[in-house]
């Protein structure tokens, strides 16, 4: 099962990629456990980005909530905190 990954943005810059397609097993439901296997597969340096408590995600153009489910042939996409003034 396959799951396409879409950086923006300073999570792009720090990570040094804009897209990957993710292989992923079914035992992960949600974009909370995702972040987790994530963070195993690629190392620290990976979790430092993307465990931030800000991060926003996307699944499928629409914002959502670390316990969204996914589904194999998602869109997972991620953002840097909104900062403004």
């Amino acid at each position: 099962m396959m799951l396409s990954l879409v950086f923006f943005a300073s999570v792009r810059e720090k990570l040094g990629v804009e897209k990957e397609q993710w292989e992923w097993s079914a035992d992960i439901l949600t974009v909370e456990q995702l972040l987790v296997a994530l963070v195993e597969a690629k190392g620290e340096h990976w979790g430092s980005v993307l465990l931030q408590p800000n991060l926003l995600i996307a699944v499928n153009q629409e914002m959502v909530s670390s316990d969204t489910s996914i589904n194999d042939g998602d869109e997972i996409a991620f953002f840097p905190p909104v900062t403004g003034g």
